[in-house]
């Protein structure tokens, strides 16, 4: 079982996809023992309770105050649209690891 569960809420998951293996490449190299998932905002009620740190895109910033006040105890950040559209994994990971207090 993985150390940390990153999750990160999109509209659909399919450019986030891209952005998850690009992510799990960086934790590889790191030797980070990450579960790292992508899931549609609209399952934010049954993935939410499972994560350590909970990463938004930015087409759903809209949600990140909503999702502040359901899961107070766990850092919630929209990913900068400029790293998302570059589908910069490593500044992404970077950033969750800071969220957990891993870096």
């Amino acid at each position: 079982m993985a150390d940390k569960h990153i999750v990160l809420f999109c509209v659909g998951g399919m450019s986030t996809g891209i952005l998850i293996n690009k992510m799990k490449a960086e934790a590889q190299k790191l030797g980070k023992d990450y579960e790292i998932t992508a899931c549609a905002i609209a399952e934010q009620d049954t993935k939410g309770p499972l994560a350590d740190v909970i990463l938004v895109g930015p087409q759903v910033k809209y949600a990140v105050g909503k999702l502040k006040e359901q899961f107070p105890d766990k850092p919630v950040v929209a990913i900068d649209t400029r790293t998302y559209g570059m589908m910069k994994g490593d500044e992404v990971l970077r950033t969750a690891m800071k969220l957990m207090g891993e870096e």
